[in-house]
């Protein structure tokens, strides 16, 4: 076969030394053949000779030679082509084994050598043929996932037992679970996969309603689900299975054979295993669904939030969204794990009746006509409780309400307004809690009547059954199935209620997704993005007579507009607060609802307000990029982020805090111009972007980046801008006016038509000249320090980190949580509570104990005596049960309730109580997930957790009873199966715990990233970065699915194995009774065994109501976390000797005043000695970082003095309360913000001032006319963070709280820099009127504004350097004189 030998390379050189394809398929193939072949012939002839009688042919000859034919073939088929010799081979040899067997012959000499040969020679083969297929898989290009699911590769026996989780277990049992111990995802569990899937059902956009969204779920998960279900309906066989084979026949009659009993025993024994088995399959199957449906929702939702149009967005506050993706995805899980129990919980009951009917007929009607009455029952209860679901719209309320207390924590501390806010939100608490506290006494009513329901059905029956007839007798075998049967009629009984509301809920929540999902959508086509071909010269913005609004609905906003923009020209748009500026900018990009225009290229955008990630600063300019160096380093420099660098701790590497905490105005929006510059895009909306940063690094910027020799001179630029300065260097200017174009040209063209344009000009040239720069260097960090020598050492990451991840915590629940949560109810509570469980089960045990007495009551003429007064004992005691059940469920949700009360109200006040620090190094989505996630958890989950626990624990007190009653030799085994039982419960515990942990410390950042995602979609869909961002979001979900996985195994596992020891327990039972039957009475058997096949349900409840607990208590843990962070000083200090109109005059003295930010850090202010006289107005100025913004955090005491004091009025700040402090001085601070809630909240939220006095303020503030031309004036609804105002109108909403005020000390924090030059001038004329006698300090951005001041203090690197008046300190040359002149002032 010369063309089986492929050139080789020699058989010395390879690293496995092999022999040639062509010698294998020839020689090794040939060899034993030829033995075969040429010595069969003298082996027949030897054989003729020899004959020792034949060996008859037995069952096993037949099998090895029918084996050795099929095995042959398979063996050296794939080998070699040369079949036919083979075949002749394989014949000849069996030929040869028969004609020994003929011949007498046992062990045959010459066979062996053959086989002997042919094995030898396919090793080599065989060999080959391993290493070739590994070769090939090393080939392959396998991406070996780290630490794969080990289900993948499980034995069927491993996947029906779980054991294939138990790895885990004992890995969580030696030490505490980490992230990385955690399998990775299988791959159809991942976002990737399944959301890939949902696409392809192409959702049709327009009516994705709630049915639709369901439908497409269906399509997907259903197979899976269906096989799910497959498991529930045998399951449900072998339930019913058990009742038939009691052993109570056996035991009444005497001559049955032992065996009987035995095998009954065993059968039960069987048939308990076989349904927990399917039963565990059932529940995997339903989780698994579960959890892909929520991995499918939240992936549908995050998409979509990146798509909705604004007016959309309105509509929906990022809250709403949050609770999308957490409330409502939980009610669909649930939706899936009990939406069988719909359909298959009637048929259930109609099965347990059916049986029922043939023991008592008739008389079961009785009990279908108890369950018909207990229904209704709960379903009304059910109705009324999910009226009282509005605690959900409270809650959703107060979550709002915290979200924006956290973003403007900062304001609030300032305005001294945390009381008024702390009530709002104690405000939708208590409604919350009302609402819970009447919901759970409803449900209790609905519970008592569950767990009575066994005996209120059994009551009815065996009263009905022994009342009609005289002749009906109840004997152990009628009584003891009849109550097997009413236990298995509990479970769907107790189910269908609950399936039933969770189904509604689950239709509520579908809605609500639906109605996200409906949502109008921006037009992709609103912008034609036209690629841009370097070559042809085309316009690179057109819009073509459009017309603009928010949504398709609203009056347009923008009208008439016709721009031609000439590809790599200089736009400058310009116009009065409100105008329409950065709404056109939103319409060029395609935020806005449109009807003509469109852009050539890739487009960059910086928006207003900078949109800034929690990340790091890198990666915020890189915006998804590769880092390129040279070019990255540029864009550092023209964007003056430089200097910046220096001052922050770890340079570009550090952390920024969420929407940019810990950097300044002017960095977060250079940060954000520098991200825009970075994307070499090809045309550049620049909305305001000068507006927070020095006028002279403005100036610096425009040079450097928009200006006709920027970075960015060759292309197409819109600026967005109310610096004049920048005009002349425009191509183009628009001049905007109500939502029109009024004028547009170049700047000579409009001054020349003097028109509006002209006298705008005019009226600012005159201070523009005056003001142009005040200070070099840059906006500050005002939060973030230099570091000190002592922290140099400190590894770059760890410097630059800000925030504090979620930690998990590790190890088991401690005891004092426990301790902690039972001291908040109190123990007067807890007593009697334990009183009425002990009452409870004692009632329980004693009617069941006398149900046996009557079974074994002897049949006299075929009737029993003393029916109806056994009837009436048995009545009494049930009812007492019943009435103990619901007092003890009401107790304990009442109990819950106070407790969550008292550690809601604790996580508040230490929240607000909290210094700024913290709120800087604490995320908020972290303090958010405490007020929403875990307080729901103590408000509902541990009372409920608690409730069942305490339940299952006394019933299992009481079947251990039982059983010890009726054979007290199984105590022998109740003691071993308990130790068995804490033994995995304390495997099972910990790793539990853990996984828990790992899941909620993983949620926090899916929902930090959706809030970071919805407020910066404009920017994420300006730079096209959508699909980046839904990889994130994809790999946070995943992240957190790998730790909700085994959650959900792990119950499992568990499960199957205790329900495992559980039926040992019935084992038990049943085999002691069939041993002792000639001692023991049929009811007394009935009553050991009935009990005893609850105990595996009682068991998993247990557990799983303890893991609750457990995993919920660890709400409390996290919730008390807060108690043990710094406080600030007290707001209020009792009688203290505060006048009541103080400051009288509004001195402020600083005597040698220090401040640093952290201990062991620089001082940020150094030694600071300065009186300032009343009615002074001093001007603060100085290069960035030198301590101007410094000085008014020391005077608020939102820093407290490291050295030295400050005395206002001669009175120490330090000695009051910070309330006392912060309500008697006004501050205008850099950013506005606003709370949702009514105009009139925002300025007075106590309610202190009367309407005149409101509106005075609103007159002063210019904003008069604008308020009462809204519809609710001053009750007009601002929506979250003030959106539906623009942001010179937030400013001039401070400015009227500071007139409302009206405090003898004003403070003025850079508060002009976003607002155009008239709104600038209003708010300094109105300052220079309005606060003529008080004292004004302005730390200023605009020299012009302050050169009236009496005094000017000029500060650097946390020292005073020159203080005197303007005028002197310009005839002293210092460096004041010399901002002056960098500003063309002098």
């Amino acid at each position: 076969h010369p063309h089986k030998c492929p050139p080789n390379k020699s058989k010395h050189q390879r690293s496995h030394p092999d022999l040639t394809q062509c010698f294998q398929h020839t020689v090794l193939v040939w060899f034993p053949c030829f033995y075969l072949w040429v010595c069969a012939p003298f082996y027949c002839l030897y054989l003729r000779f020899y004959d020792n009688g034949r060996i008859s042919l037995s069952s096993l000859c037949c099998a090895k030679t029918v084996s050795h034919t099929v095995c042959f073939g398979f063996l050296k088929l794939p080998m070699t082509s040369i079949l036919t010799e083979i075949h002749c081979l394989q014949i000849l040899a069996v030929l040869l084994i028969h004609l020994e067997r003929l011949r007498g012959f046992r062990s045959s000499v010459f066979l062996f050598l053959f086989w002997t040969l042919a094995v030898i020679c396919s090793l080599v083969p065989l060999r080959a043929n391993i290493q070739a297929i590994i070769d090939e898989v090393c080939a392959f290009p396998v991406y070996p996932t780290i630490n794969p699911c080990p289900v993948e590769d499980a034995s069927f026996l491993s996947k029906v037992l779980f054991w294939w989780y138990g790895r885990l277990a004992v890995k969580g049992y030696r030490s505490p679970l980490q992230a990385e111990d955690l399998w990775s995802l299988r791959e159809e569990d991942t976002s990737e996969k399944i959301i890939c899937d949902l696409e392809k059902e192409k959702l049709h956009k327009e009516q994705i309603s709630g049915f639709c969204l369901l439908r497409t779920l269906a399509k997907n998960f259903g197979p899976y689900f269906l096989t799910g279900t497959l498991c529930l309906v045998i399951q449900d066989a072998f339930m019913f299975s058990i009742p038939q084979v009691l052993l109570l026949g056996f035991v009444r009659d005497e001559d049955a054979p032992l065996w009987k009993g035995y095998l009954f025993a065993f059968l039960m024994f069987l048939l308990s295993c076989l349904q927990s088995l399917f039963n565990h399959q059932y529940m995997y199957a339903c989780f698994t669904v579960g959890m892909r449906v929520k991995t499918a929702v939240m992936g549908l939702v995050y998409r979509k939030s990146l798509v909705i149009n604004s007016a959309a967005r309105r509509t929906c506050t990022v809250g709403e969204i949050v609770n999308l993706v957490s409330a409502d995805t939980q009610k669909l899980m649930d939706f899936v794990v009990y939406f069988n129990a719909v359909w298959v919980a009637p048929i259930e009951i109609a099965l347990c009746l059916f049986f029922l009917w043939q023991r008592l007929g008739p008389s079961a009607l009785a009990g279908i006509a108890t369950v018909i009455l207990i229904f209704p029952l709960n379903g009304f209860i059910a109705k009324m409780r999910s009226k009282l679901q509005v605690q959900m719209k409270y809650m959703d309320g107060r979550i709002k309400l915290m979200n924006e207390i956290l973003s403007g924590i900062k304001i609030l501390k300032f305005y001294a307004w945390e009381n008024a806010f702390r009530e709002r939100v104690l405000g939708y608490r208590e409604k919350e809690l009302n609402a819970l506290k009447k919901s759970q006494i409803l449900y209790s009513i609905s519970i008592a009547s569950f767990n009575s329901s066994t005996f209120l059905i059994a009551f009815a029956m065996f009263g009905v059954y022994v009342l009609i007839d005289e002749k009906h007798v109840l004997d152990a075998q009628k009584v003891f199935v009849s109550m097997a049967l009413i236990n298995i009629l509990k479970a769907p009984l107790s189910q269908l209620p609950f399936a039933m509301s969770t189904t509604m809920q689950a239709v509520v929540s579908l809605k609500r997704l639906g109605k996200f999902l409906c949502q109008d959508e921006l037009k992709l086509d609103s912008v034609e993005r036209a690629p841009y071909h370097p070559g042809e010269y085309i316009d690179g913005v057109v819009i073509d007579n459009g017309t603009f609004s928010w949504s398709k609905d609203s009056t347009p906003c923008l009208r008439r507009i016709n721009v031609k923009v000439q590809r790599g020209s200089l736009v400058a748009v310009v116009g009065h607060v409100g105008s329409g500026k950065s709404s056109l900018l939103s319409a060029m990009l395609g935020e806005m609802e449109k009807k003509s225009g469109h852009i050539t290229g890739s487009v960059a955008y910086v928006p207003q307000q900078a949109w800034i990630q929690n990340a790091t600063l890198k990666d915020n300019i890189l915006f998804g990029r590769e880092r390129k160096d040279s070019w990255y380093q540029k864009v550092l420099e023209a964007c003056a982020l430089l200097p910046d660098l220096e001052i922050l701790p770890a340079r570009d590497a550090t952390e920024i805090g969420e929407k940019g905490l810990n950097l300044s105005g002017g960095q977060k929006q250079r940060a954000s111009l520098a991200r825009a510059v970075y994307r070499k895009a090809d045309v550049y909306l620049l909305d305001d972007p000068l507006s927070a940063v020095d006028a002279h690094v403005g100036q610096h910027i425009f040079e450097k980046v928009i200006g006709p020799n920027g970075v960015l001179k060759n292309k197409t630029r819109v600026l967005v801008t109310h610096g004049l300065s920048f005009l002349p260097q425009a191509d183009l200017i628009l001049v905007m006016e109500d939502g029109e174009i009024t004028e547009m040209g170049s700047y000579a063209e409009l001054l020349s038509r003097k028109n509006t344009f002209a006298d705008f000009v005019k009226a600012f040239s005159v201070s523009e000249r005056k003001e142009s720069a005040t200070n070099r260097g840059n906006a500050s960090i005002q939060t973030m320090e230099a570091i000190s020598d002592t922290e140099q050492e400190q590894d770059q990451e760890e410097v630059g980190r800000l925030t504090q991840a979620d930690k998990a915590h590790t190890g088991r629940v401690k005891l004092e949580m426990y301790v902690e949560y039972f001291r908040t109810i109190g123990l007067a509570f807890i007593i009697p509570v334990i009183f009425l469980y002990a009452f409870q089960q004692a009632a329980s045990l004693a009617y069941n104990y006398w149900l046996s007495l009557w079974a074994d009551d002897p049949v006299v003429n075929g009737t029993q005596v003393g029916t109806d007064l056994k009837l009436g004992v048995f009545g009494a005691l049930g009812f007492a049960q019943g009435i103990a059940i619901f007092g003890t469920t009401v107790a304990i949700s009442l109990g819950g309730i106070i407790a969550s009360r008292h550690l809601h109200l604790d996580l508040l006040n230490n929240v607000l109580h909290s210094p700024m620090s913290f709120f800087e190094s604490t995320p908020s989505g972290n303090l958010l997930n405490r007020f929403s996630k875990e307080i729901d958890a103590i408000d509902c989950m541990i009372p409920d957790g608690l409730k069942m626990m305490l339940g299952y624990m006394f019933k299992l007190l009481e079947v251990c009873i039982i059983v010890l009653m009726a054979t007290p030799f199984a105590g022998v085994i109740i003691l071993p199966l308990t130790l068995l039982y804490a033994f995995i419960q304390s495997f099972y515990v910990a790793t539990s715990c853990q996984l828990r942990r790992l899941e909620s410390v993983s949620r926090s950042p899916i929902y930090t990233h959706f809030n970071e995602t919805v407020q910066g979609a404009g920017v994420i869909r300006a730079f096209g970065e959508q699909s980046r961002f839904i990889l994130l979001a994809n790999s946070r979900v995943d992240h957190n699915q790998t730790s909700y996985f085994p959650r959900f195994v792990a119950t499992r596992w568990l499960a199957v194995n205790l329900e495992f020891l559980g039926n040992l327990l019935v084992l038990a039972a049943a085999i002691l009774s069939v041993m002792g039957r000639a001692t023991l009475s049929p009811g007394i058997v009935g009553l050991a065994v009935s009990h005893s096949l609850q105990v595996t349900g009682i068991l998993s409840w247990i557990v799983r109501a303890w893991t609750d607990v457990e995993n919920n208590i660890v709400s409390v843990e996290r919730v008390k976390e807060y108690a043990e962070t710094t406080k600030e000083a007290p707001w209020a200090i009792e009688d203290s000797p505060l006048p009541s109109d103080w400051p009288k005059s509004g001195s402020i003295g600083f005597q040698e005043y220090g401040l640093q930010y952290r201990r062991g850090l620089d001082w940020a202010l150094k030694e600071i000695s300065l009186s300032v006289n009343e009615r002074e107005k001093v001007g603060i100025v100085g290069r960035t970082g030198a301590g101007k913004s410094s000085l008014a955090l020391g005077i608020f005491r939102i820093l407290e003095a490291a050295k030295g004091k400050i005395f206002i009025d001669g009175i120490n700040i330090a000695e009051i309360g910070l309330h006392e402090l912060r309500s008697r001085i006004t501050i205008i601070p850099q950013d506005p913000v606003l709370f949702s809630g009514s105009l009139r909240m925002n300025l007075d939220p106590f309610d202190g001032y009367t309407d005149e006095e409101v509106w005075r303020a609103l007159e002063l503030a210019r904003l008069k006319n604008f308020v009462s031309g809204l519809p609710d004036k001053l009750n007009h609804e601002c929506s979250e963070g003030g959106e539906n105002l623009s942001l010179g109108q937030r400013q001039l909403v401070c400015l009227a709280r500071a007139l409302l005020r009206k405090t003898k000390i004003l403070v003025l924090d850079e508060a002009t820099a976003a607002v155009d030059l008239e709104t600038d001038n209003l708010i300094q004329s109105t300052i220079r009127t309005q606060f003529e006698d008080c004292t004004v300090l302005t730390i200023a951005h605009r020299l012009n504004t302050i050169m009236d001041y009496t005094r000017v203090i000029v500060m650097d690197r946390g020292h005073i350097t020159e203080m005197d008046s303007p005028t002197n300190l310009i005839s002293q040359r210092g460096q004041f004189y010399q901002m002056c002149r960098e500003a063309g002032l002098v």
